[in-house]
């Protein structure tokens, strides 16, 4: 995938509780990376005629792999002001350099405090 087609920038957010140096435990949304990223809405092709058994996911993310940080289903994205629960995460072809990301918009909007 050439640099190109990386061409939406996308904040990947962890919602867990953390704990500060003092003890004390935050909620809110925390952001792991911010990234260039390849997007796609459902739309009507072959490709997601096929992924039909994932009737819930209407976007695809493809982004390169960030050291150090695991994905799952736990962590949120943020494109486009529009906020996307993770579905799946899989690793393209495994040889660590590209991740493919199945996510569900979340209907609501996201407050511009969350975007960095």
């Amino acid at each position: 995938m050439s640099i190109g087609k990386l061409n939406t920038f996308i904040n990947i957010i962890s919602t867990e509780p953390v704990k500060d140096p003092d003890g004390f435990v935050t909620n809110g949304d925390t952001v792991i990376a911010s990234v260039r990223s390849y997007f796609e809405q459902k739309n009507s092709t072959e490709k997601w005629r096929n992924m039909s058994q994932l009737g819930e996911v209407n976007a695809l993310f493809r982004i390169r792999c960030i050291p150090g940080v695991e994905l799952n289903t736990r962590h949120v994205i943020i494109c486009g002001g529009k906020r996307y629960n993770i579905y799946s995460v899989e690793n393209i072809r495994n040889r660590g350099l590209y991740l493919e990301i199945l996510a569900q918009s979340v209907s609501g909007e996201v407050s511009r405090d969350s975007e960095v």
